[in-house]
């Protein structure tokens, strides 16, 4: 009977490895193969990790002798640093090892070269975001051999039975920060707020949220852009059932989760060119796009699907294809018990 120990960020830590590995755990693969969730990371004070760390190290080291795949998930430098503990051990006792790449930023790997090199040639399988990222792992890296594309899947999916009305609302979700390009959208949104008077920004999310106010406030847009924090559940389900339109004018990303939570309502999403997205990208047919920075282009294109519902109907459409073939919660999973059937030699 094969096991699996999974490798990531704790169950309660906010963010898409989290949400990542929430929608492994419904496939039928985690049951299949008995899989063990060790919670490797929280989001708390600086004492707090290093408390999860070695507690979890602890744990997984006295677990690691009764599995035979572990399934660790890395991002930055740091997080491929202290994930190498888990790695390591695992290769000594002669288990499968899958790192799977969540990276948003290549300039981290281009800087870090010698520590994603090394991690990687001694994993058995690396997964990554898309066809792009793997490109440029095998490119920047020289790793071929083992580099495989594993999509996120889209988890958040509309309740049931529930039918909101669309109101005139352009969404951001996101962490705020001017990685993820909020300061481009509401300068965009001041330059074209006057024509469509009745629009609002909605910005749902932690972080710069006080330099978002006074940013809007400076521009004269104060009363239009609502900033609502942290959303989940209902309230998460709510704000993407009334919107119609997403924008992420994101600077770097893996494959951003929001635009696939976009995608799941049947929003129009309004991006930039990052990531996973040009996997599947057709400019002004599934997704509208435009080049990090570019605020006039962004409010042009804001300007359009705010002003022609049945441009974002279009793009809705066929962009919530997606949602149910490629990025299919159940196909993703499938894959995935499919990788370790392969790495295990089923």
């Amino acid at each position: 009977m094969k096991r699996v120990l999974v490798v990531a960020t704790s169950r309660k830590t906010r963010g898409g490895i989290t949400a990542v590995v929430n929608a492994h755990s419904k496939g039928s693969q985690w049951s299949k193969y008995h899989v063990k969730w060790i919670g490797a990371y929280v989001d708390r004070s600086n004492l707090m990790k290093i408390v999860v760390f070695l507690t979890s190290l602890l744990h997984y080291l006295i677990l690691l002798p009764f599995y035979d795949l572990v399934h660790i998930h890395v991002s930055t430098h740091v997080s491929v640093f202290r994930k190498s503990f888990y790695l390591y051990p695992a290769k000594w006792l002669g288990k499968k090892v899958i790192i799977h790449l969540h990276c948003s930023t290549p300039s981290i790997i281009e800087h870090h070269r010698s520590l994603y090199r090394n991690v990687f040639l001694a994993s058995d399988m690396v997964l990554v975001l898309s066809s792009q990222w793997k490109d440029f792992i095998e490119t920047t890296l020289g790793i071929h051999e083992h580099v495989k594309v594993l999509y996120n899947p889209i988890i958040s999916l509309p309740l049931v039975g529930k039918r909101y009305e669309k109101k005139k609302y352009i969404l951001f979700a996101g962490t705020v920060d001017k990685r993820k390009g909020y300061h481009d959208l509401i300068v965009s949104f001041s330059m074209c707020s006057m024509s469509f008077p009745d629009w609002r920004l909605l910005i749902a999310g932690n972080g710069e949220i006080d330099e978002g106010k006074s940013l809007a406030y400076h521009l004269g847009i104060a009363d239009k852009v609502k900033f609502l924090g942290w959303i989940t559940g209902d309230e998460k389900d709510s704000v993407f059932g009334e919107a119609s339109i997403y924008c992420l004018p994101s600077y770097a990303e893996g494959f951003p989760m929001s635009v696939l939570d976009a995608w799941a309502y049947g929003l129009p999403v309004v991006c930039t060119p990052v990531g996973g997205i040009m996997d599947v990208a057709k400019d002004g047919e599934n997704i509208m796009l435009f080049n990090p920075g570019d605020t006039t282009k962004l409010s042009e294109e804001l300007s359009l699907l705010m002003g022609d519902i049945h441009l974002r109907e279009s793009i809705a459409l066929h962009s919530q294809t997606l949602s149910e073939s490629i990025f299919n919660l159940s196909r993703i999973n499938s894959q995935l018990g499919d990788l370790y059937k392969q790495l295990l030699g089923e």
